[in-house]
Protein backbone atom coordinates (compact mmCIF):
# COMPACT_ATOMS: atom_id res chain seq x y z
CA UNK A 1 0.00 0.00 0.00
CA UNK A 2 1.29 3.46 -0.83
CA UNK A 3 1.96 6.10 1.79
CA UNK A 4 -0.52 8.52 0.25
CA UNK A 5 -3.63 6.87 1.73
CA UNK A 6 -2.08 5.32 4.85
CA UNK A 7 -4.80 5.22 7.52
CA UNK A 8 -7.40 6.90 5.29
CA UNK A 9 -8.54 4.07 3.06
CA UNK A 10 -12.14 5.33 3.13
CA UNK A 11 -10.96 8.33 1.05
CA UNK A 12 -9.90 6.04 -1.81
CA UNK A 13 -13.43 4.91 -2.77
CA UNK A 14 -15.73 7.76 -3.81
CA UNK A 15 -18.93 5.96 -4.83
CA UNK A 16 -20.21 2.87 -6.63
CA UNK A 17 -21.10 3.37 -10.30
CA UNK A 18 -24.54 2.10 -11.26
CA UNK A 19 -24.85 1.84 -15.04
CA UNK A 20 -26.31 -0.80 -17.33
CA UNK A 21 -22.91 -2.29 -17.99
CA UNK A 22 -21.96 -2.24 -14.30
CA UNK A 23 -25.27 -3.88 -13.37
CA UNK A 24 -24.68 -6.71 -15.87
CA UNK A 25 -21.19 -7.20 -14.41
CA UNK A 26 -22.71 -7.81 -10.96
CA UNK A 27 -23.78 -11.25 -12.21
CA UNK A 28 -20.08 -12.05 -12.74
CA UNK A 29 -19.24 -10.85 -9.19
CA UNK A 30 -17.61 -7.66 -10.53
CA UNK A 31 -18.31 -4.28 -8.91
CA UNK A 32 -17.53 -0.86 -10.43
CA UNK A 33 -16.45 2.09 -8.28
CA UNK A 34 -15.33 5.65 -8.86
CA UNK A 35 -12.02 6.05 -7.04
CA UNK A 36 -9.53 8.80 -6.33
CA UNK A 37 -7.46 9.43 -9.48
CA UNK A 38 -4.21 9.12 -7.49
CA UNK A 39 -5.07 5.71 -6.03
CA UNK A 40 -3.02 2.68 -7.08
CA UNK A 41 -4.36 -0.86 -7.35
CA UNK A 42 -2.98 -1.94 -3.94
CA UNK A 43 -4.73 1.05 -2.33
CA UNK A 44 -8.03 0.17 -3.98
CA UNK A 45 -7.73 -3.50 -3.01
CA UNK A 46 -6.94 -2.67 0.63
CA UNK A 47 -9.82 -0.17 0.82
CA UNK A 48 -12.41 -2.58 -0.63
CA UNK A 49 -11.27 -5.47 1.57
CA UNK A 50 -11.32 -3.32 4.71
CA UNK A 51 -14.58 -1.44 4.07
CA UNK A 52 -16.72 -4.36 2.86
CA UNK A 53 -14.95 -7.33 4.51
CA UNK A 54 -14.54 -9.28 1.25
CA UNK A 55 -11.68 -10.98 -0.64
CA UNK A 56 -10.60 -9.23 -3.87
CA UNK A 57 -9.17 -11.44 -6.63
CA UNK A 58 -8.51 -8.79 -9.29
CA UNK A 59 -8.77 -5.12 -10.18
CA UNK A 60 -8.98 -3.36 -13.53
CA UNK A 61 -8.64 0.43 -13.62
CA UNK A 62 -9.52 2.98 -16.28
CA UNK A 63 -8.30 6.55 -16.32
CA UNK A 64 -10.12 8.20 -19.26
CA UNK A 65 -9.10 11.67 -20.49
CA UNK A 66 -10.75 14.69 -18.89
CA UNK A 67 -13.74 16.08 -20.77
CA UNK A 68 -14.10 19.73 -21.77
CA UNK A 69 -17.02 21.73 -20.46
CA UNK A 70 -18.31 25.10 -21.59
CA UNK A 71 -20.68 27.51 -19.83
CA UNK A 72 -21.23 30.54 -22.06
CA UNK A 73 -17.86 32.10 -22.75
CA UNK A 74 -16.14 30.24 -19.93
CA UNK A 75 -14.37 27.03 -20.85
CA UNK A 76 -13.00 24.48 -18.43
CA UNK A 77 -12.53 20.82 -17.71
CA UNK A 78 -14.58 18.37 -15.69
CA UNK A 79 -13.12 16.72 -12.63
CA UNK A 80 -10.80 13.82 -13.33
CA UNK A 81 -12.48 10.45 -12.78
CA UNK A 82 -10.87 7.04 -12.37
CA UNK A 83 -12.97 3.88 -12.53
CA UNK A 84 -12.08 0.57 -10.94
CA UNK A 85 -13.73 -2.76 -11.70
CA UNK A 86 -13.20 -5.07 -8.73
CA UNK A 87 -13.55 -8.86 -9.02
CA UNK A 88 -14.43 -10.63 -5.79
CA UNK A 89 -13.68 -14.19 -4.73
CA UNK A 90 -16.39 -16.81 -5.11
CA UNK A 91 -18.96 -16.56 -2.33
CA UNK A 92 -18.24 -12.90 -1.50
CA UNK A 93 -20.61 -10.06 -2.33
CA UNK A 94 -21.16 -6.39 -1.57
CA UNK A 95 -24.63 -5.12 -0.62
CA UNK A 96 -24.97 -2.02 -2.87
CA UNK A 97 -28.73 -1.67 -2.39
CA UNK A 98 -29.60 -1.95 1.31
CA UNK A 99 -32.99 -3.47 1.98
CA UNK A 100 -35.39 -1.24 3.92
Amino acid sequence: MTERFQGRLADVIRRPLITEKATRALELNQYTFEVDHRAAKPDIKAAIEQLFDVKVTGISTMNPPRRSRRMGRFAGKRAQVKKAVVRLAEGNSIQLFPES
